[in-house]
């Protein structure tokens, strides 16, 4: 099976589809054009130079296509560079020790057709506060940014099947710039969040 997906949907892209095709229909394609244009990447994290180039099955790389680091600054770039660059398929930004900016990816809670939450991912962003949050690339998680201290990342299984993986440094994230819902463009302190997931 092709593992090529859209850049924008999580559509896979088929044999009826160029070998150089980035978007499953034109709607994705002017969709993606347009998230390009308003892109709602807080400057907390534009102004960092540690952003990659991602490919379409995760993978870091350099604005140059070749393979990138999460732990060596010398594969990272600015965020001007990284989304100039047409390596991959979109753009990843890496955790480091530099600073205290941390991510929790949520996986599997979001209703693609309707936008809504599952109550337990709900839950984690109300008590993030007012933070910046984003869809990930696959459209059914979120990232939810922001600032506190965590050095050592975890993966935290739900009962039923979901994870919720907490990230600070030694880790790089796939970007969209795609903003849920009114989440402010900006970073506020998490730690509050951060605790009672690793509690």
């Amino acid at each position: 099976m092709n593992t090529r997906k859209c850049e924008w949907c999580p559509e896979h892209l088929g044999a009826r589809h160029s070998h150089r095709a980035r978007f499953c229909s034109t709607r994705c394609r002017v969709a993606a054009h347009r998230a390009a244009k308003n892109d709602a990447t807080p400057r907390e994290l534009t102004t960092c130079d540690r952003w990659v180039r991602r490919s379409a099955d995760k993978r870091p790389l350099t604005i140059g296509g070749m393979p990138a680091s999460s732990t060596d600054p010398r594969t990272w770039s600015t965020h001007k560079d990284a989304t100039a660059s047409t390596a991959g398929v979109g753009l990843g930004f890496v955790l480091s020790d530099e600073d205290d900016i941390v991510c929790l990816d949520l996986d599997h809670c979001v209703n693609p057709l309707t936008g809504q939450l599952a109550p337990w991912a709900a839950a984690i962003v109300r008590d993030a506060g007012a933070t910046y949050v984003e869809v990930s690339p696959s459209g059914d998680g979120l990232h939810i940014w922001g600032r506190a201290y965590v050095r050592q990342g975890r993966k935290l299984r739900r009962p039923d099947g979901t994870a919720v993986e907490v990230y600070g440094t030694g880790r790089y994230i796939a970007m969209t710039g795609r903003r849920h819902g009114n989440a402010p463009l900006t970073l506020a302190n998490v730690s509050a969040a951060v605790s009672a997931l690793l509690r």
